[in-house]
């Protein structure tokens, strides 16, 4: 009896394993998920409500290296991304103090303006979205979701880049090494060696004018 017991624990336990296996499909392409579905990234001012449930929806997505989120929405709306939970939590951006927050869009005073805003997934592990218009109010009225990215086909060629040089100031003119100066006369010339060879050939030729007068 103990025997027929274990057999059949055995093989419930492999059945489940079987069937887990076969729920978790490999990652095959890369894809582009269209944020809150038809209903887009929009919030409502009149009711404070967004269009979408953004987490709800997020729970039903997987997310990879490489697949892109597409953000249907218009200038009314913004698109930050972060990997800074407190930040997530605070729907707010302070980009002076938090290196990790980025804005997508943005740049345009015109609200009401269409607009489409892909944001490419390239950092494995949480992520979090939100709109940070209306001084954090969107945000804290349903317009933020998180979600985790798994590693599935790694990032292709074109996002797998180095990040770009931090920005340098140029330096400032006073600050630039200047050319030497060479006097001719009564004025100062910026040139170097041309300069020179000019001063040099006026006194020959004085020299010279000073022979025949002799």
């Amino acid at each position: 009896m103990a025997n027929k017991t274990t057999v059949y624990l055995m093989s419930v336990i492999i059945s489940l394993l079987i069937a887990a296996a076969a729920s978790e499909t490999p990652v095959t392409a890369y894809t582009n998920h269209t944020v809150g579905g038809a209903s887009g990234w929009f919030f409502d001012v009149t009711t404070n409500t967004s269009s979408a449930n953004f987490s709800a929806w997020a729970a039903n997505e997987t997310f990879s290296l490489g697949d892109y989120l597409i953000f249907n929405t218009d200038t009314n709306q913004t698109v930050i991304e972060t990997y800074n939970q407190t930040t997530y939590r605070n729907c707010s951006v302070d980009f002076s103090d938090d290196d990790d927050t980025f804005q997508y869009g943005g740049g345009n005073d015109q609200l009401g303006v269409p607009t489409i805003i892909a944001v490419a997934l390239v950092n494995q592990g949480p992520s979090y979205y939100f709109s940070s218009a209306s001084d954090g109010i969107q945000c804290l009225n349903g317009m933020a979701f998180e979600i985790s990215v798994q590693h599935g086909l790694g990032l292709p060629s074109n996002l797998n880049q180095p990040p770009p040089p931090p920005y340098a100031e140029p330096p400032l003119e006073e600050d630039s090494p200047s050319p030497p100066i060479t006097i001719d006369g009564n004025r100062f010339s910026r040139g170097g060696v041309g300069s020179v060879a000019n001063v040099r050939l006026g006194l020959v030729v004085l020299f010279g004018v000073a022979l025949l007068m002799v």
